[in-house]
């Protein structure tokens, strides 16, 4: 079963939808960031696609996240995703509002609310300093930083645009203190996770560096390098 605590510094892994981490495949990816996490003692999280959740939080004990979740409760709601859904299948939390599946600020406050009520973490995805700071005020886990433009890019936003970063974590200080902020957007190297935690974060969240990789094992090793020192 999927493990329940989150320690930080965190890497969390979206697989999208992308091919190479998909069924079987996803499942491979998320078992060896289970070995690597047991073996350096890192939290390493994954996201799986939806169709995964449970097969992969069933079979992993390390953090398994779903990718998404709609604002509804139980019931006649078809083709949505509930959060007692992804709880069931296994799953720790939800990310919501990533900059490729983006919902409003109106339905982010009732998520984030009911996974509270449920238990559930939450990573709320922003793209701007002011909207990282609107979304701390709602109080999420996580909050995590990606201007769209560097997603996918291997540019990434710890080093392109670290004021962006810098302030989105200022503000979260003063809005909600509480509230932790991951950075995104280009992540892929170990150097690039040590300047997203110079600036003040406190965990990244990637996807193709790792998933892309034809290595996975060494694209992880190379990522959780900087915290092992």
């Amino acid at each position: 079963m999927a493990a329940t605590k989150i320690e930080y510094p965190l890497i969390l892994i979206n697989f999208k939808a992308y091919a190479e981490a998909s069924g079987k495949k996803g499942l491979q990816l998320a078992k060896v960031a289970e070995k690597l996490s047991k073996e350096y003692g890192v939290t390493i999280a994954v996201a799986p696609q939806l169709t995964d959740l449970m097969f992969i939080a069933q079979q992993v004990d390390i953090p398994v996240f779903s990718q998404h979740v709609d604002d509804v409760s139980p019931g006649s709601h078809t083709g949505h995703v509930t959060l007692e859904a992804v709880k069931d299948a296994g799953a720790i939390g939800t990310m919501v509002n990533h900059s490729e599946r983006r919902v409003r600020a109106d339905q982010i406050d009732v998520v984030v609310k009911r996974a509270r009520q449920l238990n559930l973490v939450t990573v709320v995805c922003t793209n701007t300093p002011e909207v990282t700071a609107a979304m701390a005020a709602l109080g999420p886990d996580m909050v995590a930083i990606e201007p769209p433009e560097l997603i996918g890019t291997g540019i990434p936003v710890s080093k392109a645009k670290p004021e962006v970063v810098t302030s989105s974590v200022d503000l979260v200080k003063k809005i909600n203190p509480n509230v932790k902020v991951l950075c995104g957007a280009g992540i892929t190297t170990g150097d690039d996770v040590a300047a997203a935690l110079r600036l003040g974060t406190v965990g990244v969240l990637l996807a193709s560096g790792v998933v892309k990789a034809k290595d996975w094992e060494k694209a992880i090793l190379d990522l959780i390098r900087p915290i092992l020192k």
